[in-house]
């Protein structure tokens, strides 16, 4: 018997998925969660075979999610179900050790393919994500988009400033020190070349990375 958590804060997008997975995995068991938090109290209680998570979730810092994820049951295997463009958010998402990463448009075939891939202890990339990191690899293409130079933790610390939030408020969301989100706060300014919040903004604006407010 296979047991899958699914976490996203629609409710139809749940019931569509668990259908979808109940008729392509045999014996299965889909859990649910509607946010981060209530996800989290069920990985700490449940070893599933898999989790599905939303990247966008009211009050859930998917990056950090991830990361505690990982940190308490290091083999759980994660595939990142999202609205936002593999180009931008994916590789963010894989240097931190999820499986696999699909967008909510994909057809439902390349969706059970994902799902089964993972199920067999392999990664998931949609053809087009490979294909951008093969031609990257081979030196054919390069990225323009200055975020691909931020790590993992800087890009999470982007998405709150953006957000307006302060760097004391940032810092017990991540339950760092003040002076660390400070030090990540100059260091992204620098990698950007931003000298302000403002040119941060549009810069985020201009590359499409930013998660969408609830």
């Amino acid at each position: 018997m296979k047991s899958i958590l699914h976490a996203d804060d629609h409710p139809m997008i749940r019931a569509g998925l668990k259908i979808l997975i109940e008729a392509h995995v045999p014996h299965v068991v889909v859990d649910e969660a509607s946010d981060g938090d209530s996800a989290f109290e069920k990985i700490k209680r449940t070893l599933y075979d898999m989790v599905i998570l939303d990247v966008s979730m009211p009050g859930t810092d998917s990056f950090g999610l991830v990361g505690n994820i990982l940190a308490l049951k290091p083999k759980t295997k994660i595939l990142m179900f999202s609205m936002h463009a593999e180009d931008v958010y994916a590789k963010k998402y894989f240097q931190l050790g999820v499986k696999g990463y699909i967008t909510k448009e994909a057809p439902v075939a390349e969706i059970e393919n994902a799902i089964s891939m993972i199920l067999s202890e392999r990664k998931y990339m949609s053809p087009f994500l490979t294909q951008l990191l093969t031609e990257e690899a081979l030196g054919k293409k390069t990225t323009n988009n200055p975020f691909d130079n931020l790590s993992p933790r800087e890009f999470e610390i982007v998405q709150h400033l953006a957000k307006g939030e302060t760097v004391a408020s940032i810092s017990r969301m991540l339950n760092l020190h003040t002076s660390t989100i400070g030090t990540f706060k100059s260091r992204i300014f620098e990698k950007l070349n931003c000298s302000n919040l403002v040119a941060l903004n549009s810069l985020a604006k201009v590359n499409n990375v930013l998660q969408p407010s609830y």
